[in-house]
């Protein structure tokens, strides 16, 4: 497994209480077919799966096959694996027909920065069926680091920070603007939501791994970004193997969210 399994694999006990969420909003049909697009690890595959049902079906897609290959371990582990099929392909080039979902689905992939969501949100359409559901959500904020209001903003504003936004983009590809993208994919009765997830100590063994991988993932080589002193602080609250490890806090609190847009497929 790579570093970035890993930690997909590392952060979602973090992130499966505000997908689950998600997903009972959108509230997909018990026995639909539906695209998890972007299905990294298969672990939201196997949410969507739960929601569906047994009569239900969840086709898996991403472009890496070593993620596909521990997808399907970990599907095969949980004795979904007549339930959860996967693809190997491009979102902006779904290797699908017209019509072929009921419903499609994309959690950290389409509408991530530094990429153009329009060609996948146009693909994702079109492998819906009329009146179908497409969604997309993202990481979109995080506290990570109470009481360091202003080592945390300036970890934000580095260019790792900035995720899943993009320096240098226009304001449009920005994924807080989707839901005029929706729109110009022809996506009708478009809506927007955001969901907050939270930890606190005591932290569970589970939770704290997570939380650990999480803030090493968010800001990774900023060194060159930032000035000593904030380095140094850095270093301090942001690093396990420091005594001040942020982690340690008996008082300590984080949060984030995700956004969700959606969108039904005219007919």
């Amino acid at each position: 497994m790579n570093d970035y399994a890993k930690s997909l694999d590392l952060t979602f006990s973090l992130r499966e209480p505000v997908i689950r969420t998600m997903i009972d909003a959108l509230q997909f049909q018990a026995g639909s077919r539906g695209l998890d697009a972007g299905c990294g690890v298969g672990l939201q595959a196997i949410l969507l799966a739960e929601a569906v049902g047994a009569e239900g079906h969840i086709t898996g897609l991403d472009l890496a096959p070593e993620l596909l290959a521990h997808a399907q371990e970990i599907v095969h582990t949980a004795g979904l694996a007549e339930q959860i099929s996967f693809r190997q392909g491009d979102v902006n080039a779904l290797p699908f027909e017209d019509d072929t979902f009921d419903w499609a689905w994309s959690v950290d992939c389409v509408g991530y920065a530094p990429f153009d969501p329009q060609p996948a949100l146009e693909e994702l359409a079109r492998v819906v069926k009329s009146g179908g559901t497409v969604a997309i959500a993202a990481w979109s904020s995080e506290q990570l680091l109470p009481g360091h209001p202003d080592l945390e903003a300036r970890l934000k504003a580095t260019t790792a920070g900035l995720a899943p936004f993009a320096a240098g983009k226009g304001p449009e590809q920005h994924l807080t603007r989707a839901l005029g993208r929706l729109r110009v994919a022809g996506l009708e009765d478009t809506a927007a939501f955001t969901f907050a997830g939270s930890a606190f100590a005591p932290l569970s063994s589970d939770l704290r791994r997570a939380l650990a991988a999480l803030i090493e993932m968010r800001w990774p080589g900023v060194n060159s970004e930032l000035a000593p002193e904030e380095w140094a602080a850095y270093q301090r609250f942001c690093l396990p193997q420091s005594p001040d490890f942020i982690l340690d806090l008996p008082d300590y609190y984080a949060f984030y969210t995700y956004s969700l847009f959606s969108g039904k497929v005219p007919g």
